[in-house]
This record gives C-alpha cells, structure tokens and sequence, in this order.
C-alpha cells in the first residue's frame, strides 16, 4: 500500500519525518516505494524548519495561518486552528497536486497530536477536504493521545483531544489512535526523546505497507496481504502493533540448520504476545469487528503450520472479528508480527475524554456566568 502523509502540527509534522525515513529504508533495502508524498503543515515556521525529513521547500513544508498566527504556534487554541485550515486548506491541495506520483497513492494518512492547537483543529478540516475533492480514495488518521502528565497539568489538553476526537470521527475512513503514555511507561527515558518514540510510533506500519508492493517473486508470500486487504479492514476507531522475536538455530552436520520445536513455538508467540502489548493504545480485544495480521520471517521459516498456529491464536483473541492475513517472506534472522485491530465497538480512554470534556465546559459556563454577575 502506498500512502500520502501530511502531518498537522508538531507532532503530526515529526511523525510525518518518520514516514520519510521508512520509506527511504524500504527504498533502500528492498526497492520498495511505499509513500508517494509527505508534507508538513503547520503555522510554527520553527517546528517545520527543526524537520529533518520533509523535503525543505515551501510545498512541502506548508505554513498557514501566517496572518493570525504571525509564524508562531496557537497555544493550544484549537477552534482557531480550525479557522486557519478553513482559510488556507487550499495550501495543502495545492501541494497534493504536485506529487510527481500521486496517481499510485491508494490512501491518504493525516497526521496531528489531539491535544494542540494547530493539529488537533486542522485534522478534521483537512480530512473532510479531502475526502471531497478526491472521491473514492481512503482518508486515514492518526492521532496522538496526550501524556498523562499533560492531561493533569492543562485541562485544555482534555478538551480539544476530546473536540478533535469527535470531529475526525465524522469524517475519516478510519483512525489509528496512538497514546504516548503506552510508550513512556515502558522507558522512562522515552520521555526525552520523542523522536525515538515517533519511530517507534511508525515502525508496525513498515512490513504491511512493504508486503503489497513487492516486485521479486522470492519474496512474495503464498497469501499476499494487499492494500484491498488493509482497505476492507479499516475502518472507525483502530489499533497498531508490531512484535519481533529473534530466531535461533542449532547447526547439523553437512551445514543443515534446523530450528527445535520447542523452541520455534517460543519464539512464535513470543512475536505474538509482543504485538499485542504493543498495540498503539490499550483496547479490549474482543471488542474488534475486523482484524489483520501478516507474518514475516526468513521464507524457510514460513510455513503451513506456523501459519495455521498464528490463525488459532488470533482467532481466539478476537473471536467476533474478520480477520484477513498475510505471509512476507523477507529478513534474516527474526519472525515479525504485524497486527491491526479496526472498528472497535468501545474505545475506554475516548469516552473518559468525552465525558471529561463535557466537565470541562460546564464548569466553564458556570465560571463564566459568575463573572457577569
């Protein structure tokens, strides 16, 4: 599947630099293109110049805004950001047009942090502008939850992810959500360095991407995983994983490798547990209408049985699902797993924003009203 990224805002802008650099990597590893154009959009001129990725010109790093905001962030004023876009969207289909290679994207992904102002009131705006001016291909989101410590510490941050929440939900395809609190507990030094959770953020999209734009016949699996498949899977509120579990093996005489049996079925659902840990926020798994997984391994270690393995054990993770699959063929010494969790019935964290916000305004109001008194 080849997508077209633009990233709204700071956060979505940094992400947006790390799907230039998958992309260079599936470039130059496997000749593989797997974005056709990539563009930040932002009314900071200093977070889009600190971009080390997107290319540095003006179509693709698109500012707007530059009369309200003067090149300078919005400070978490979402509903201005969302006037911006309004004025200026024009910009970002401007740019579009000019992808060299816009006639391959089969999806577009949009980018931005929930919490912000530029991002979280430009998402939705952008998102439905496209989905008009370029009928029948899909519109997907990404959005970044807001750290824990930002949720206590503003109450904005509660508001305006709740706002952009329920504005991209009316109008995208689809939405990946990403709560940064998932990758900071694991590594406390996370925290101080964003960039590493951003690649980590972008890393489960590589192989299902890759997979169905390959060109050698040696790597190509006996059931290919498509962008058709990816595109009748998502749908609605979404989840990312990846997991990876290295191989090992015991040397024969004659130089026959072969792996113990024990031990390759540890390091299946090794990958496996992995992937679902790693899930991109914390869901119910059950609560999943349809579903995807693509294994990926050195082509010897790929076969029937281990795929009828990883078929059982997902079906019974999310046992209500469709679920469509895939094998790749590729890598050296490690089995990876590649999971998508789409149209989550109930998503806990998005309701607690919700119902948070509603507090929100309503004490607003009540504040403001004893004001006029």
């Amino acid at each position: 599947m080849k997508l077209l990224v633009i990233g709204l805002g700071q956060c979505g802008g940094n992400i947006t630099d790390s799907f230039v650099q998958i992309n260079k990597k599936a470039r130059r590893k496997r000749g593989i293109e797997i974005v056709t154009g990539a563009y930040a959009v932002n009314t900071d001129l200093g977070d889009l110049s600190r971009l080390s990725k997107v290319k540095a010109d003006y179509r693709h790093r698109i500012v707007i805004g530059e009369l309200k905001a003067g090149g300078h962030g919005l400070g978490m004023e979402s509903e201005l950001g969302a006037d911006i876009a309004k004025e200026d969207a024009d910009k970002v289909i401007d740019a579009i047009r000019s992808t060299p290679h816009f006639f391959e994207t089969d999806a577009f992904l949009l980018i931005a942090g929930a919490a912000g102002g530029t991002g979280s009131g430009a998402l939705p705006i952008v998102t439905q502008l496209i989905k008009e001016r370029y009928v029948g291909k899909p519109v997907y989101n990404l959005i970044v939850l807001p750290f824990e410590h930002e949720e206590q510490t503003e109450r904005k941050t509660i508001y305006n992810s709740a706002k952009c929440l329920k504005s991209a939900s009316a109008v995208a395809d689809a939405i990946f959500l990403v709560d940064n609190e998932r990758y900071v507990t694991k590594n406390s030094t996370l925290r101080h360095n964003l960039d590493k959770v951003n690649a980590l953020v972008v890393e489960p999209f590589y192989n299902i991407l890759c997979a169905g734009e390959e060109k050698k016949a040696k790597y190509l699996g006996g059931r290919v995983l498509d962008a058709g498949d990816i595109v009748q899977t998502l749908t609605g509120w979404t989840a990312i994983g990846y997991g990876k579990s290295q191989l090992s093996f015991f040397k024969f005489p004659f130089g026959v490798s072969r792996d113990s049996g024990d031990n390759e079925a540890g390091q299946q659902t090794e990958a496996m547990e992995q992937a679902i840990r790693e899930l991109s926020f914390g869901c119910d798994l059950i609560d999943a209408a349809r579903a995807l997984y693509l294994v990926s391994a050195p082509a010897r270690e790929i076969n029937i049985t281990i795929i009828q393995k990883f078929g059982e054990r997902f079906r019974s993770l999310v046992p209500q699902a469709t679920i469509r699959n895939g094998d790749y063929p590729r890598g050296k010494r490690a089995l990876e797993i590649s999971l998508i969790l789409s149209q989550l019935k109930s998503v806990e964290k998005v309701e607690r924003y919700y119902a948070d916000a509603s507090d929100f305004v309503s004490k607003a109001e009540k504040e403001r009203g004893r004001v006029k008194d």
